[in-house]
């Protein structure tokens, strides 16, 4: 094999992202020459409106898969929270590169904390996970609704269009952008659980492809495969799409994995949680478990109920 090429997205963030994984082939395979392929997805077109309104799931996927099928790639990197629990036939999910800090952060312009905020004050996020945590919280916060790449995010609040707004802070610390932000404050996992994957790579290949199963298998790392593997095993068996305000993470230490998962209505409502620890050998399957358990206590309805809350006056459109 003497070309790889990889499709990404091109926003700043994808970019970093895939130039990252360029690098690491390159160092383990010298011989092999590693392209780009930089493609506008579905998520990236549509700024005027909350993902959650855009229907059917893998907003930023589709392309890049569609790319994969079509011979234009032969690998693709994504972050792994927007990867759907589905793969398109033809192509696999093989590895999950080491995670990064999963921390959401609290950035303002003129207040230091979360706790900080006057009632009634503008929170900016479009993600109803996000939403669901702040409100349950804070209930008497404003949350309005947040697109736009990041640094576009970043204008808007600094303009005071917000008074603070919730980001991950990998993705910040990545482009080099907290240093430009007055007061920030990273938030524990237990104050805001992440999504499915944050803060981690998956690495899609075509599947008859043995080489490039090859090289992607030298990006994994055993200990992210396996807690984000608990993480899709909860997205998919409850149903839920990346959009939909279900919060979800595992973390290994000392042997033992800490599994957190919550639910609700996006209003801070009807919320479910878990939170289960765990020996690490105790961890097979323990994704599926937790969500029979909470499907079995209404987890669906409410869910249902909760997504056609979060936008009842807006119809979303399908890919």
């Amino acid at each position: 094999m003497q070309k790889l090429t990889i499709a990404t997205r091109v926003s700043d963030l994808a970019l970093w992202q895939a130039y990252h994984i360029k690098k690491r082939i390159e160092k383990s395979y010298p011989n092999i020459e590693v392209v780009l392929n930089k493609i506008v997805s579905n998520g990236d077109k549509v700024l005027d409106k909350p993902l959650a309104l855009i229907g059917g799931k893998g907003h930023f996927t589709k392309e890049l898969e569609d790319e994969m099928l079509a011979g234009n790639a032969e690998l693709a990197v994504h972050s792994l929270k927007d990867v759907p629990t589905y793969m398109p036939e033809g192509l696999e999910l093989v590895a999950v590169t080491q995670r990064q800090d999963q921390s959401d952060v609290f950035l303002s312009h003129t207040y230091a904390s979360l706790e900080d905020l006057p009632q009634g004050a503008v929170v900016g996020t479009t993600s109803l996970r996000r939403r669901m945590q702040l409100l349950q919280k804070r209930p008497d916060l404003k949350v309005k609704d947040l697109r736009g790449n990041v640094n576009t995010r970043l204008r808007k609040l600094k303009e005071g269009q917000y008074d603070a707004i919730i980001l991950a802070w990998i993705g910040l610390h990545r482009l080099d952008l907290l240093k430009d932000i007055p007061f920030t404050q990273k938030l524990s996992l237990d104050m805001m659980i992440p999504p499915m994957g944050q803060a981690a790579l998956g690495i899609e290949i075509v599947s008859n492809n043995e080489k490039v199963r090859e090289i992607a298998l030298t990006l994994n790392d055993e200990e992210t495969f396996i807690c984000t593997k608990l993480e899709r095993e909860f997205i998919s068996a409850i149903g839920a799409g990346c959009s939909a305000p279900v919060a979800c993470n595992a973390v290994i230490n000392a042997g033992e994995i800490t599994f957190r998962v919550m639910l609700g209505y996006a209003d801070g409502t009807h919320i479910m949680q878990e939170r289960v620890i765990v020996n690490v050998s105790q961890a097979e399957g323990l994704g599926t478990k937790i969500a029979k358990e909470m499907i079995e206590n209404g987890a669906l309805k409410l869910l249902e109920d909760a997504q056609n809350a979060a936008f009842k006056d807006e119809m979303p459109q399908r890919l």
